[in-house]
């Protein structure tokens, strides 16, 4: 199928019980993180390539992590396509050429997971930013975008995920060639936006003005991710005005103490759910975790708030 084709997708099971689990009062369940769960359990998640390594070298891995998520009760399980696109892939040899291929086999270890599970665990599709999430001043050139997203959301909708989570988003920009792409596929779509502490996009963007101008391309779920629970609060009341459901996915960095990375926030499972409960409380309908964040922590969160697992 030509890159950026509409596809013609008939109602699914799958997707009309995911109709109906959005409808239901209680929020839903993500799970949580993937390369820095790789990480804590000893698979290397190098840059650019991260969690894909793991693909080809610990492919029973990235199986047991979708499993435990899906024994702590997640209901959205993420497949590891976060870096599956041909621009990424290009960068390492041995993954030229691989951006079908790939992002298929890890669409494929998501659904084995929800097995588990029949009919209450649906797979999302990961649909990240083409360059670096936390650099804004990297992201390419509009035409770029507009055909690099439609690929990958090609490639996720072939591979049958049940929706679409464009996520990390740090500009405007991006996120609207995303969005774009994602509702080509006629699959649901979701799409997220990576904070500062101002509560502002890492573009210096407003998150409001975000929201306004994603809003026209149909997403059923705005949410935030990838930022600290400190983070989250002005995030909030700009969500909550959006018209749209949404939701919050926050990041406790890097799983090691001696990690360089400065955006690490050690919570503690049960913590890290009493803070998702104030998410819930203001409002959020989709919760979950992003990088630092594990199966436990997806385990507190359903228990604290009551989720039916």
């Amino acid at each position: 199928m030509p890159t950026g084709q509409q596809r013609d997708i008939p109602d699914s099971d799958g997707s009309s019980l995911l109709d109906q689990r959005m409808g239901a009062a209680r929020p839903i369940l993500l799970d949580g993180a993937t390369g820095t769960e790789l990480e804590r359990r000893g698979h290397a998640s190098a840059l650019p390539l991260w969690s894909s390594h793991a693909l080809l070298d610990a492919p029973e891995a990235i199986a047991e992590i979708h499993a435990d998520y899906v024994d702590s009760g997640a209901e959205i399980i993420t497949a590891n396509t976060f870096r599956t696109q041909s621009r990424v892939l290009e960068k390492h040899s041995g993954f030229r050429g691989r951006a079908r291929e790939l992002t298929r086999l890890a669409v494929s270890l998501a659904r084995e997971a929800t097995s588990r599970r029949p009919g209450k665990v649906w797979v999302a599709g990961s649909a990240p930013p083409l360059e670096d999430c936390y650099r804004p001043d990297w992201v390419p050139d509009a035409k770029s975008l507009e055909i690099e997203h439609r690929e990958h959301a090609d490639h996720l909708a072939d591979a049958g995920v049940d929706l679409i989570l464009v996520e990390t988003m740090n500009c405007i920009g991006e996120s609207l060639a995303a969005a774009h792409a994602a509702a080509l596929t006629q699959l649901p779509f979701w799409i997220s936006f990576i904070c500062g502490s101002d509560g502002r996009l890492l573009s210096g963007e407003p998150l409001d003005k975000a929201l306004e101008a994603v809003r026209t391309t149909g997403p059923e779920v705005v949410l935030v991710n990838c930022l600290p629970p400190s983070a989250v609060a002005p995030c909030l009341a700009p969500l909550a005005a959006s018209g749209l459901a949404f939701g919050v996915y926050a990041n406790l960095g890097a799983p090691y103490p001696n990690s360089p990375d400065q955006r690490r926030e050690d919570c503690e499972p049960a913590a890290f759910a009493e803070q998702a409960g104030r998410w819930i409380a203001a409002g959020a309908r989709v919760v979950g975790g992003c990088c630092g964040t594990t199966p436990e922590h997806i385990r507190a969160l359903g228990e604290a708030c009551l989720l039916d697992r």
